[in-house]
C-alpha cells in the first residue's frame, strides 16, 4: 500500500529516558526509525505542551515528522511500537507519563477503520498534533473530513492552541 500523500508521525514525551530528556529521546526515535527504513524528510518545531487530559504530569515535548516509507500502515505501526519499546516505553494505563510516544497520524490519503485507524481518530481535537503537523504539511487535508489543517486548528479551543509553546526550530 504505497501512500498517496504525506505519511505523518506524531512524537511526544514527558519523561526522561536512558538517553536523556524528552528532546534527546525524540531525536533518537527519529534516528531509530531511519535505521528501520522510515526516513524523516521534515520535522516540525518542538512544542512544549500541557498533558492531555489535564493532570499534574510533567508537560510534554511534541512534534510531527513527515516520513518516507514503503511500509503499509500496519507494518509502520509495528515499527513505531518497537521503537517505543526500545526507548523504554511500557504501555500501562492510557495517558500515563512516558519517555516516548509515537503515533501514526496519516498514511497518505488512506482512510482505515478497525484495529488500525488512519487518520488518527483523535488528531482533529489536539492542538499538540495539529500545530506541528501544519509545520511539516501546511497544505495537508484530512482525508476523512476533507478539512484542511488550518480549518481543524481554527475549530480548536483558543486556550488549547495558546497553551502550545514553540521550544525549538527544526
Amino acid at each position: 500500500m504505497k501512500p498517496d500523500g504525506p505519511v505523518l508521525i506524531a512524537l511526544g514525551a514527558n519523561l526522561p529516558s536512558r538517553l536523556g530528556g524528552p528532546r534527546e529521546t525524540l531525536a533518537a526515535a527519529l534516528d531509530d526509525l531511519a535505521a528501520r527504513g522510515v526516513r524523516t524528510v521534515a520535522r516540525s518545531r518542538w512544542y512544549r505542551t500541557p498533558p492531555w487530559p489535564p493532570s499534574d504530569q510533567p508537560w510534554y515535548v511534541n512534534g510531527v515528522a513527515r516520513v518516507v516509507t514503503d511500509l503499509d500502515p500496519a507494518a509502520l505501526l509495528a515499527v513505531l511500537h518497537a521503537v517505543e519499546h526500545d526507548l523504554g516505553r511500557a504501555r500501562t494505563v492510557p495517558n500515563a507519563p512516558r519517555p516516548v510516544d509515537l503515533d501514526l497520524i496519516a498514511h497518505g490519503a488512506h482512510v482505515m477503520e478497525g484495529n488500525i485507524t488512519v487518520p488518527h481518530p483523535r488528531m482533529q481535537d489536539r492542538a499538540f498534533v495539529l500545530l506541528p503537523l501544519r509545520d511539516v504539511a501546511p497544505d495537508w487535508v484530512d482525508p476523512r473530513s476533507g478539512r484542511p489543517a488550518d480549518d481543524l486548528i481554527a475549530a480548536l479551543p483558543s486556550d488549547d492552541v495558546a497553551a502550545c509553546e514553540v521550544m525549538e526550530e527544526p
